[in-house]
């Protein structure tokens, strides 16, 4: 394997490590906001804390007025 070769493929490395990262970071931030919408649904709405998760999406639509 010659040294551009080595090179090449370092960087190839370096990039899918990035992407990895990357991929890590908005996976964690998308968790912390859905964490943080779902304390304030709760908190609006303290009644969602005993409704089936099944069945949430068709209750915030009667609530709200809209039809899925």
């Amino acid at each position: 394997m010659t040294e551009a070769e080595k090179k090449l493929l370092q960087a190839q490395h370096r990039l899918e490590e990035a992407q990895a990262r990357d991929r890590v970071k908005e996976r964690k931030m998308r968790t912390r906001r859905l964490i943080q919408e779902g304390a304030i649904l709760e908190k609006v709405l303290p009644e969602v804390q005993a409704i089936e998760l099944s069945e949430l999406e068709a209750y915030l639509s009667r609530k709200l007025g809209k039809q899925i």
